[in-house]
C-alpha cells in the first residue's frame, strides 16, 4: 500500500467512526447536562477515538465508556441530581487512564478547544 493509499484509508477510518459511532449532537447534549468536569475527560476519550494513531482495542475501549456516557439508564441513572453522573466519570477516566500513552497533547487540544466552545467561560 503506498503512502497516499495510507493516508486515504486514515481519513476513511476517522470518517466512519465520526459518523457512525457517536452522535455528536446526542454526545453534546448529555455532556451539557452533565457539566464541564464530566465533559473534559469525555471529550478526551472521544478526541482519542477520532484519532487515526490510536490503536484499535484502545477504540473499541473509548467507544464503549462513551457509549455507556450517552446511555440513559446504567448502574447510576443520569436523572440522579449530582450522583447520575458519577458512574460515568469513572468509566471514561478508567478507560483514558488504561490508555493514556496514546493521550498526545494534541488530543487534549483539540479536547479543550471543543470544550471552551461547547463551554465558554
Amino acid at each position: 500500500m503506498t503512502n497516499n493509499n495510507t493516508e486515504e484509508q486514515k481519513v476513511y477510518d476517522t470518517e466512519v467512526i465520526d459518523s457512525s459511532v457517536i452522535d455528536e449532537g446526542i454526545f453534546k447534549k448529555v455532556l451539557l447536562r452533565a457539566g464541564r468536569t464530566l465533559a473534559k475527560p469525555a471529550l478526551e476519550a472521544f478526541e482519542m477515538l477520532l484519532d487515526t494513531s490510536t490503536p484499535p482495542q484502545a477504540r473499541v475501549s473509548l467507544i464503549a465508556a462513551l457509549t455507556y456516557l450517552i446511555m440513559p439508564i446504567d448502574l447510576m441513572p443520569d436523572f440522579i441530581p449530582v450522583a447520575g453522573f458519577s458512574d460515568d466519570l469513572v468509566a471514561i477516566t478508567a478507560v483514558i487512564s488504561l490508555w493514556s500513552q496514546h493521550m498526545t497533547p494534541e488530543i487534549r487540544n483539540r479536547a479543550r478547544r471543543k470544550l471552551d466552545t461547547w463551554f465558554p467561560l
